[in-house]
């Protein structure tokens, strides 16, 4: 049987099991043992065997269920509400403040928890009732808590980064380090565009008429809302970037912090551990299934000589490598739309990435850029991730359709960004040079 016959049955297979509603994770398993047993005999299977004991005990990805656990501690003990009253008392004054405000706390959660899920959804139930109550455009508002949701894909300590890391066998915490850069950027476009949108057209973002003025003192004292998520962050990116701990390590250093802070806060009780234990489980399992079903795929397309082929068919064609770089962008843009990232990043990275190698671009600056195609889609209309993490707490009166017209400023932020790292790769990929010269 052809090699290409056996890679278009696959992917065609793939396309229609996903359409029909299935499991990505399933599928992907279905698939890989089915064209297995048939091209090489039910004796075969065993090296799917091999690599699920692999998968299983890896010790990078023993860092996901760490992370995961962090953020589910730093949510449940309702540190988050802390972070968003001190942004209100410094931000609430001020015309579109409360946007930009958000903005600010979803990048210290990003920071914090590296999940995205729960920024948005802690932003939808403390932050959107705030806006809409003091008059914001609802669009303005929603695509606000979106676009920064999003931003936990790419700052440390970032799950997705992770698993990224680990498929493309390079460095966790180099890819930690190139992350930080980039998704500062991004954060202080978007607050740049609430900025500049609001002082346009104010209705926008009135500011308050009734409100009293906030002492600089109590501003201040709001600051000690702070202190806790700086010693999760700190403890894990300082312990990295200072060479003290891995990444997965590092990992169980936030996973303490996180409890300290519970306990400090006096909200360390045994059904906020239990309900956060639940959701540590119900993630992580996810991922590792998807995990196993994407590497036994992954297996069989190499098997049959699928990277190889492509890899071929990248090395004659005469286009410029950005023209290549541009196609592999949009592959990854187009199929944000169906999958979720780490589906993605099983599926292309082991391909795509040789490409990189070969066309001589850095695979630490692609996978930023990778991270920022991620975003991209996690805000893309209809079935962006956080869309749909949004909807579930929208108040009466808000459709989806608002949140639709609320992204695509944003969208068009990440796409600028994006084509700002392709042309300056400089801005991704400093950091993480300085700190490999200071570590040497």
């Amino acid at each position: 049987m052809e090699s290409s016959f056996v890679l278009f049955g696959m992917f065609a297979s793939l396309i229609v099991l996903m359409l029909s509603g299935a499991g990505l994770a399933f599928v992907l398993g279905a698939i890989a043992f089915l064209a297995t047993a048939t091209l090489w005999g039910p004796s075969a299977l065993i090296v799917t065997v091999l690599n699920t004991f692999e998968t299983m005990t890896s010790e990078a990805l023993m860092a996901i269920p760490l992370y995961v656990l962090m953020a589910a501690i730093l949510q449940k003990s309702r540190i988050i509400d802390d972070l968003y009253t001190a942004m209100e008392t410094w931000f609430g004054g001020v015309s579109g403040g409360l946007a930009i405000g958000t903005v600010v706390i979803c990048t210290i959660m990003a920071a914090m928890t590296g999940v995205v899920g729960a920024a948005v959804a802690a932003m939808g139930i403390l932050a959107l009732p705030s806006m809409l109550s003091r008059g914001y455009h609802p669009p303005l508002a929603l695509g606000a808590i979106c676009a920064g949701g999003t931003l936990g894909i790419l700052i440390p300590p970032s799950v997705v980064t992770i698993v990224y890391a680990i498929t493309a066998q390079i460095s966790i915490g180099q890819m930690f380090i190139a992350g930080i850069i980039p998704g500062l950027v991004l954060a202080v476009g978007y607050c740049s565009y609430i900025w500049v949108r609001v002082a346009l057209n104010p209705k926008l973002a009135p500011k308050p008429v009734d409100e009293t003025t906030i002492p600089l003192s109590q501003k201040i004292a709001s600051l000690r809302h702070l202190a806790l998520p700086a010693l999760v962050i700190l403890s894990v990116l300082g312990s990295i970037y200072a060479g003290i701990a891995t990444p997965t390590e590092a990992a169980a250093v936030g996973v303490l912090g996180a409890l300290l802070s519970a306990i400090f806060s006096g909200r360390l009780e045994l059904s906020s551990l239990n309900a956060a234990a639940t959701d540590t489980l119900r993630v992580t399992a996810m991922i590792l299934w998807i995990t196993l079903g994407a590497k036994a795929f992954i297996s069989v397309f190499v098997a049959t000589g699928g990277a190889d082929s492509v890899l071929n068919f990248v090395e004659s064609l005469d286009s410029s490598r950005y023209v290549v770089l541009l196609a592999m962008l949009l592959v990854l843009i187009f199929l944000g739309l169906f999958l979720d990232e780490i589906g993605i990043i099983l599926l292309c990275v082991p391909v795509f990435v040789p490409i990189i190698k070969t066309l001589g671009f850095d695979p630490l600056w692609f996978g930023v850029l990778f991270m920022v195609t991620a975003q991209m889609a996690y805000i893309t209309p209809p079935f962006g991730y956080t869309l749909f993490y949004l909807k579930g707490v929208l108040p009466d009166g808000i459709g989806i359709g608002q949140v639709y017209r609320g992204v695509i400023p944003f969208f068009l932020i990440q796409v600028v960004v994006l084509i700002l790292f392709v042309a300056f790769p400089e801005i991704v990929t400093w950091l993480p040079e300085q700190a490999a010269a200071r570590l040497k």
